[in-house]
């Protein structure tokens, strides 16, 4: 893989540790701030929606630059948003601080994803993708453990420290590694690139992101509850837990990307199959400890295992303006993951248990692919010539 790669990857292993780092520390942020945990809580959300709003918007304004330029613009964001969220002296400050960082969260991977493919030839262009998402895989399975552990030893703002160094470190990576004659972006209107939004097939794209990765997501946000209340493992067993799925995410992207670039389509149903198949089984098995961990690293592998895939189909729908299509994709996977927590919540609040987020996983996710069977059998869809009508192929014998 080109070495610019590892820049890329190391942008997005800060960019994932500043997503979900925040998840483990909420305790002791909320008692510093005298807030309760729901309010603390809000700096998960804000961060999600500032996401979904910078992937579209600064992707799109960010387009005309250099793509050099705009990532690098992009990580000064991120610094600037960790370093007020390591010092910010009130709850305002750090949720300032949050936004700031989140603005670039889907526009670099949006830019990102774009550059990665455009470095490598075109049949190892999925593979380049999941390169870059591997440093937000690695950040669930090594940073968000060392970076709650820091945050509990240090206080929760020196791992946000950590986090302002890696993003200056990723930026001086972005500066050396990133060659500025292969970064740059086609000139085209503001208003031009909005028209991506005129093809059914990037809605339809997007959609099968929402629902396909978004079903695994809300089977995974209240996995806590599924392993202490239901598999019956101790409170100080889930972080370790959480790792063995961490392995699975970066595993699954690793080999979803290269299953993509030999056949995206079949890639993108098979595995949807696969995900939609292991949350039943998880939901059905989640008594037992040892089916437990198998199917927790499985839905880990199997679930991001979509992300290169799904990345790749938008671009491809979308060729005149694939950074565009590229960050909307990204406020999409965002979209996913609160609508998936957001069904999951109601199950449970509905009293259908703990292994009731697997089920409403697992239905998002079936929904995902019957997306997916559909777009490809539309106008513009991967099969919709695969093979013409007999009265098609009798008229081209006639001519």
């Amino acid at each position: 893989m080109p070495i610019a790669l590892y820049a890329l990857a190391l942008g997005g292993f800060g960019i994932g540790l500043t997503e979900f780092v925040i998840m483990g520390l909420l305790p002791e942020v909320a008692a510093d701030f005298g807030v309760t945990e729901t309010v603390a809580g809000y700096l998960i959300s804000g961060y999600a929606l500032a996401v979904a709003i910078g992937a579209i918007i600064l992707t799109a304004l960010l387009n005309r630059l250099d793509r050099k330029k705009s990532l690098l613009f992009l990580m000064l964001l991120f610094i600037i948003g960790n370093l007020l969220s390591a010092t910010g002296p009130s709850y305002e400050l750090v949720m300032v601080g949050r936004v700031i960082a989140a603005l670039c969260h889907g526009a670099f991977f949006g830019i990102g994803s774009v550059l990665a493919a455009d470095l490598v030839a075109p049949n190892k262009r999925a593979g380049a993708i999941a390169f870059m998402f591997a440093g937000l895989t690695i950040a669930n399975v090594l940073g968000v453990p060392f970076g709650t552990l820091l945050g509990q030893a240090t206080g929760w703002r020196s791992t946000f420290w950590a986090i302002t160094a890696i993003g200056i470190i990723a930026f001086i990576g972005l500066i050396a590694l990133v060659p500025g004659n292969l970064a740059r972006s086609p000139r085209t209107g503001i208003f031009a690139e909005f028209g991506i939004f005129r093809s059914p097939q990037v809605w339809l794209s997007m959609l099968v992101t929402i629902l396909g990765y978004g079903g695994m997501f809300g089977a995974f946000t209240y996995i806590a509850f599924t392993l202490t209340g239901v598999s019956g493992f101790a409170a100080s067993s889930v972080p370790w837990l959480l790792v063995l799925f961490g392995v699975g995410l970066f595993v699954g992207n690793i080999l979803g990307g290269r299953a993509a670039d030999r056949n995206l389509a079949a890639t993108l149903i098979t595995v949807l199959s696969i995900l939609t198949v292991v949350l039943v089984a998880f939901a059905l098995t989640a008594g037992n400890q040892i089916a437990t961990i198998v199917a927790l690293l499985l839905m880990g592998g199997i679930g991001f295992a979509t992300v290169p895939g799904l990345q790749m189909r938008i671009m491809n729908h979308a060729a005149h303006a694939p950074t565009l299509a590229s960050g909307a994709n990204i406020a999409a996977f965002n979209v996913g993951n609160a609508l998936g927590a957001w069904v999951g919540g109601l199950a449970i609040a509905a009293g259908l248990g703990y292994t009731s987020p697997l089920w409403a996983g697992a239905g998002i996710t079936a929904a995902g692919l019957a997306v997916m069977l559909i777009a490809t059998r539309m106008p513009g869809g991967e099969h919709a010539k695969a093979k013409p009508r007999v009265s098609e192929r009798a008229s081209a014998s006639v001519g």
